[in-house]
């Protein structure tokens, strides 16, 4: 069982032995899906027996700080209450639309910061991931690059994530070394590192959410998941328990959003930056649709079919979350001419989905145009936003929060930007070579590139914009 970059041998896997791969490690029983068919077929259609979670010992039982997690937590009635809070703040068409205003704030935010310091483009990506889902889930306007609160959450993933993938841990596969000593080489000293990091996160979710608690007692804060769960359980039984439920999922919304948000805006811009036509195409449908004298809107969105082409593609390109969150079987089943005993450990490919040839010819080419309206409605099977949130009961509640943000982020880019390749000392182009973390998302490592205004009318309407958010 490799421990990293597992999705690349499953996948391998796949074409050797099919769609559905079943491995052992001890007595660890795992099956991985590496078609849309099976996954759909027993996650969604079989969502009663499917839809568990299996034993995360690394981060339910070492690093617990973050619990419950919603993500990690077995159906029951615990699930469903997290749930509700979730559609309710990340799904209802109410709070979608409530996003808006602070969205078009935050844009405007990262277009000013493109123009000023274009180099840093990275860390605008971020900030704006950061400043919509700190807002969203504690009513904190994000004010500065080095923000407190983002800086100690953006530690804390990245610690999570250097240590392995969800669920493939060594501690996970064997969970005898969660008992080890700290002071034994080896096992010891991964132990003792996710204690530490268990502190941590707690100190890190712990901070935020104590700041909404002090706002609302001084009648300063603002509607934020944290402030409007507070004031609507206020009144009931729930008492510690449904603190720590608020605090918890506060920490997942934040962190979950931003890994993967993030992720697939910089993969937006290494994509046009290594495929400058698909950009010069998207431009063209912009100016034709909005002109170059105001910002797009969500208003444009249905304007624009080719960008809307060329951000499924792009998901599909990088597929931020390759395996998603395994799922549990919670009793033995029968699926085609396969017998999978209960307690299996279920693995979704989304890699291998995205590269499934019957699918997607010429996988490894990028090419919006395979997302073009057909006359029997095919390009609706092929969109890889049906798959790549996961699957049934278990879908990301974001996931339509996350495309809002992609595209309002990506039609603003296209619109007012001129994303385009770096040169080298000798002015020769520099043609980046796309690498990918290994781990539970897939992070664009830091490639060249060259962003500018199109134009001076073009800084104007940002500038104007950002005063008159500011005034």
């Amino acid at each position: 069982m490799p421990l990293e970059y597992q999705q690349d041998t499953f996948t391998e896997w796949g074409v050797k032995y099919g769609d559905i791969i079943y491995a052992r490690v001890l007595q660890k029983h795992i099956v991985i899906l590496n078609s849309v068919r099976a996954a759909r077929d027993l996650l969604e259609k079989r969502g009663a027996t499917y839809s568990d979670r299996p034993r995360f010992v690394l981060l339910s039982e070492l690093i617990e700080s973050v619990k419950p997690n919603i993500l990690l937590m077995s159906v029951g009635d615990e699930w469903r209450k997290h749930r509700k809070w979730f559609q309710t703040t990340l799904s209802s068409r109410v709070s979608l639309d409530g996003y808006r205003p602070m969205q078009r704030r935050e844009v405007v935010k990262l277009l000013s910061n493109m123009i000023q310091t274009p180099q840093d483009f990275l860390s605008h990506l971020k900030r704006y991931t950061a400043g919509v889902l700190m807002e969203i889930s504690y009513g904190h306007t994000v004010t500065s690059a080095d923000d407190d609160f983002v800086r100690m959450a953006d530690e804390v993933g990245a610690e999570i994530a250097e240590i392995g993938e969800v669920g493939s841990t060594l501690v996970d596969l064997f969970p005898i070394f969660k008992y080890v000593p700290t002071w034994l080489p080896g096992p010891g000293t991964f132990k003792r590192r996710a204690l530490e990091l268990k502190r941590f996160t707690f100190e890190t979710m712990s901070l935020p959410y104590e700041n909404v608690k002090a706002k609302m007692a001084s009648g300063s804060a603002k509607p934020s998941y944290v402030s409007n769960l507070l004031q609507e359980t206020s009144h009931t039984a729930g008492g510690i328990e449904d603190e720590a439920r608020i605090r918890a999922g506060a920490a997942v919304i934040y962190q979950v959003g931003i890994d993967t948000t993030s992720t697939f805006l910089i993969s937006f811009v290494l994509a046009m930056v290594l495929y400058p036509e698909v950009y010069r195409k998207a431009q063209a449908e912009m100016d034709a649709v909005v002109g170059q004298a105001r910002l797009p809107t969500p208003d444009d969105q249905p304007m624009l079919p080719y960008l809307e082409c060329v951000l499924k593609e792009v998901l599909r390109w990088c597929c931020p979350a390759p395996l998603g969150v395994p799922h549990y079987v919670s009793q033995d089943d029968q699926y085609r001419d396969y017998y999978i005993p209960g307690g299996t450990m279920i693995i979704s490919n989304i890699w291998a989905m995205t590269r499934d040839e019957d699918m997607y010819p010429n996988p490894e080419v990028f090419n919006p145009d395979r997302f073009l309206k057909t006359t029997d409605g095919t390009e609706d099977l092929l969109d890889p936003r049906t798959f790549a949130f996961g699957f049934g009961r278990r879908v990301c509640p974001g996931r339509l929060l996350a495309s809002s943000n992609a595209w309002l982020v990506a039609a603003n880019l296209v619109a007012t930007m001129d994303i385009g390749r770096d040169c080298d000392s000798s002015g020769q182009e520099i043609i980046p070579v796309p690498k990918f973390s290994s781990g539970s998302v897939r992070h664009p490592r830091p490639f060249p590139c060259k962003i500018r205004p199109r134009s001076d009318k073009v800084v104007q309407i940002i500038v104007g914009s950002n005063a008159e958010l500011e005034a």
